[in-house]
């Protein structure tokens, strides 16, 4: 269970209401209690503020009150911390892009599933990159992309079929997968590695790893990748797998993931 009973009292009333809602949060995603006391003993605060503070929290509809008295987050935060994640996917992500681009010397993207294909929404290019062109705003088969299948990571096979129901295996690079069931035999290779590999599937001579960036909903919202030639990465397939998904797993802390997702 989370607790906090080292830290400062917050100064503002702002401060106090974030602070309770971020440990109401964790109460619930965890599958703790969730009333006045839970909350107040997890945070180390006296129990008349931490109701006050719930008191107006529910007058502004961000959290909601059962009849068990009981506190549960409302919709209305839900949709405000999803717009607080994509600002920070967007702010965060870049630096994360720029120091990995930098360490390895190589391109780092950011990607997005967007039904069933991937978007490039971030990228970091090193001067040295042999990359022509920007490649934000490019989409690519998921099925044939790093991105795709770090992006599935946490998908179901009956939702990764889903994903693909309507679509056609089309030949893009030499290792092309030719089925959904291919598909899943190499996200469950990547699984277990801890990062995806993409040899020459989206086209030839492309090589790749790719990694999932987790929200605080504990859900994969999209992948760091890596990406160059087959000559320049191969040999350093380890090397950029592991750095990818220790990106990866920093931006994840930063939009809130839950450590066993984060990593």
């Amino acid at each position: 269970m989370p607790t906090r009973s080292d830290a400062p009292a917050p100064s503002s009333s702002m401060g106090r209401g974030l602070d309770v809602l971020t440990t109401l949060a964790a109460l619930v995603r965890d599958g703790h209690q969730t009333t006045v006391g839970e909350i107040a003993r997890a945070l180390g605060r006296e129990r008349s503020q931490v109701s006050r503070t719930l008191a107006t929290l529910d007058r502004s509809g961000l959290v909601e009150r059962r009849a068990d008295r009981s506190f549960t987050l409302a919709w209305g935060w839900y949709a405000a911390a999803q717009e607080l994640t994509a600002q920070r996917l967007r702010t965060h992500g870049l630096a994360v892009l720029e120091s990995l681009s930098s360490q390895l010397g190589e391109a780092a993207f950011l990607s997005e599933l967007q039904g069933d294909a991937t978007l490039t929404t971030l990228e970091s290019l090193p001067s040295a990159s042999r990359m022509i062109g920007s490649w934000i705003g490019r989409a690519y088969p998921a099925y044939c992309s790093d991105a795709g299948r770090a992006s599935l990571w946490d998908a179901s096979e009956d939702e990764v079929r889903a994903v693909f129901a309507s679509t056609e295996f089309r030949p893009q690079g030499p290792n092309t997968p030719t089925s959904v069931d291919d598909f899943l035999a190499r996200l469950d290779d990547d699984r277990r590695r801890g990062f995806s590999i993409v040899d020459q599937e989206a086209e030839p001579g492309l090589y790749s790893v790719a990694a999932p960036v987790w929200d605080f909903r504990g859900e994969v919202v999209g992948a760091v990748q890596v990406v160059g030639t087959r000559a320049a990465l191969h040999a350093r397939t380890a090397e950029c797998g592991d750095a990818c998904a220790r990106a990866a797993a920093h931006l994840s802390r930063q939009l809130g993931a839950p450590v066993s997702a984060a990593g």
